[in-house]
């Protein structure tokens, strides 16, 4: 079975794997970490660590039925103090509703519009990803990310996500860095959504 086959049987172990190589990262962050730049324009650590907070609420509530929208892109009122909690506390939703016997049949509201919950899936692990390694970066280490991770959802991402189109209401990326073709899966990955991969704080 082909990565392409793997992914398409069943993405939601990438999912899994993509939320736990976040956590390892997340789990380090400390209170001096917070006002740190990172790759992701405007964003601190702090605003970073609120989206993948976001993230991991939105993920089941689309997967079961939900609207993106009707879940804030940065959830608040979380003490700096907190924020792996936060996160921590959140994962067992995201592992209930990935183990849900009909998830895979369904047609899920995405952002970028309806489509299969497992095409949806992907989709999110490309996100967990990328936002891993823009924590990672703000943190000064990217040398635990796993690039077979980002392996299995490039092709995929690349085939959804055009290099032309860039509609920061639908597909809020950047235009794409040019990456040399012989670069780790994850550079390829992180330049087709607008990152440059030699990003330093």
């Amino acid at each position: 079975m082909t990565t392409n086959q793997a992914v398409q049987a069943d993405p939601r172990p990438l999912l899994l794997a993509a939320a736990a190589q976040v956590t390892t990262y997340v789990d380090r962050v400390r209170l001096d970490d917070l006002d740190r730049p990172t790759p992701c324009a405007g964003w601190t650590v702090r605003d970073l660590l609120s989206h993948l907070v976001a993230v991991s609420v939105r993920v089941p509530h689309v997967l079961r039925g939900g609207h993106p929208f009707e879940v804030p892109s940065q959830v608040e009122g979380v003490a700096d103090r907190d924020w792996a909690g936060a996160w921590a506390e959140r994962q067992p939703e995201l592992v209930a509703a990935l183990g849900e016997d009909a998830v895979l049949e369904r047609t899920v509201h995405h952002p970028a519009g309806d489509m299969p919950a497992a095409a949806a899936i992907v989709t999110y692990v490309s996100e967990l990803v990328t936002h891993g390694w823009d924590l990672a970066a703000a943190l000064g280490d990217t040398s635990g990310l796993d690039d077979a991770l980002a392996a299995t959802c490039l092709a995929p991402l690349q085939g959804a996500l055009p290099a032309g189109i860039r509609d920061e209401d639908r597909v809020p990326f950047g235009a794409v860095v040019p990456v040399p073709d012989d670069a780790p899966a994850l550079d390829r990955l992180l330049g087709w959504v607008g990152r440059d991969p030699r990003w330093t704080p």
